[in-house]
């Protein structure tokens, strides 16, 4: 079932990563070799089971920020190219962790790691690319990167744990979710666009810049994310549509359409989310008070307001083609649901 949210704007051209995509295609080149490089291991498992999910087809937007940021700063060298392929260990390693934690099937439209080889072996490969990235991060000499990207994994490890706290919890508020995703999502983002500046010697306004830039994003391209879960398609999202609803997660469409129902309708809630009841015709039941409360469409202006924050974020930072790129991106993330 497909839910269109147009966007207030109608713009004749579509947004596209393109225009970052061919300025960082280059330096990408760099990582993807370095990134197949460092997934090797005389275990044959490790790379069997890292390759699954690095060849799967994700954009790699993540590395693309660091390589652009840097880059946007007038960074020549080849430490870039190492905390890009850190920040892509970082969050490839994140997504074989969550598949186990989640209990998920499919991610980007493949079976996951853990329903071919194990939870065992995703958790434990992941462990090997969380200490590869650290590697990577110490080869590119800089302390103050490190920090940067060492805080990022812990803070979005606690993010793990705060959404594991929450799971399950009608009673979760708009504010208890956007700290999940903070930590979870955006606070990877964020240290993606920070490293730029700081392996290229710039200032802290500028670091300070890249990061606000890239945490609004962050923001809001997983608040999409949770809209595209009820109103997208399984092509678009690589999982089931309704998958987050099938796993009990908390997200914003469902806290909103909770927090603005009936008594009866949020008995509903807790019958389909704390108690599992997550059968089809209950995900219907749920996409139709969804749609009566209008979630989507407010998940939606959230998303718009992050990327307001995020384009602001970059407006003291001179003109240029990867400027223009970067801003093009936010755009991108939003309109994923048009």
């Amino acid at each position: 079932m497909g839910v269109v949210i147009p966007l207030e704007e109608n713009k004749n051209k579509q947004a596209s990563v393109k225009p970052l995509v061919d300025l960082t295609k280059s330096g990408m080149q760099r990582v993807n070799q370095l990134i197949l490089s460092k997934a090797g291991s005389d275990v044959e498992m490790i790379p069997e089971v890292a390759n699954h999910l690095i060849s799967s087809g994700g954009k790699r937007l993540r590395p693309m920020l660091t390589l652009a940021a840097a880059e946007l700063c007038g960074y020549v060298g080849e430490n870039h190219i190492r905390l890009a392929a850190a920040v892509e260990f970082m969050h490839t390693a994140t997504l074989l962790h969550d598949d186990v934690v989640d209990e998920s099937a499919m991610r980007r439209g493949k079976s996951t790691a853990r329903m071919i080889w194990g939870n065992q072996a995703s958790v434990l490969v992941g462990d090997f690319l969380l200490g590869q990235a650290f590697k990577m991060m110490v080869e590119a000499g800089s302390m103050d990167a490190l920090d940067v990207l060492a805080t990022a994994a812990t803070v979005i490890a606690e993010g793990e744990v705060m959404q594991l706290s929450a799971a399950k919890n009608m009673e979760t508020t708009e504010d208890d979710y956007l700290a999940v995703i903070r930590a979870k999502t955006a606070a990877l983002f964020a240290a993606a666009a920070e490293v730029g500046p700081i392996v290229a010697g710039e200032s802290k306004a500028v670091r300070n810049a890249l990061k606000s830039y890239g945490m609004n994003l962050g923001l809001a391209f997983q608040l999409v994310d949770d809209v595209l879960d009820y109103g997208g398609t399984t092509a678009e999202l690589g999982k089931n549509t309704g998958d987050d609803f099938r796993e009990g997660k908390i997200t914003l469409p469902v806290i909103l359409a909770y927090r603005r129902g009936s008594a009866e309708e949020r008995a509903f809630w807790k019958r389909a989310i704390e108690e599992g009841q997550s059968s089809d015709e209950n995900l219907a039941i749920a996409l139709g008070l969804i749609k009566k409360y209008g979630s989507l469409a407010d998940t939606i202006t959230r998303a718009r307001h992050y990327g307001t924050i995020a384009r602001d974020a970059l407006a003291p930072l001179p003109d240029t083609p990867l400027k223009d790129a970067l801003l093009e991106v936010i755009d991108f993330c939003i309109e994923r649901v048009s």
